[in-house]
């Protein structure tokens, strides 16, 4: 079963994030405002948020990860409310 982080984005309403076949999320610094997902397939999400301290969107991402993929197999999207305002996804 499919599972995904629903991340609201300030101006865009909520964008859905696939947590499956995720090979891992990475950040520049620990004052980066970029957060990349990469997945299996060579896809990547790139969220863009107000600047993150130590690290915490790249571990609010991650926690939230293993939060939805712990739910019932029928709880498909996982509400998640990240630290910073996001302003942006990419999904390449």
């Amino acid at each position: 079963m499919e599972k995904f982080l629903s991340i609201p984005v300030t101006g865009s309403g909520d964008v859905l994030l696939n947590v499956n076949d995720v090979l891992s999320v990475t950040a520049a610094s620990a004052t980066a405002t970029t957060t990349v997902i990469t997945y299996l397939n060579g896809n990547t999400a790139t969220i863009t948020a107000a600047a993150q301290v130590a690290f915490s969107m790249r571990k609010f991402i991650t926690d939230s990860m293993v939060s939805a993929l712990s739910t019932s197999w029928t709880r498909v999207v996982y509400k998640a409310v990240p630290p910073q305002a996001v302003s942006g996804i990419v999904i390449a």
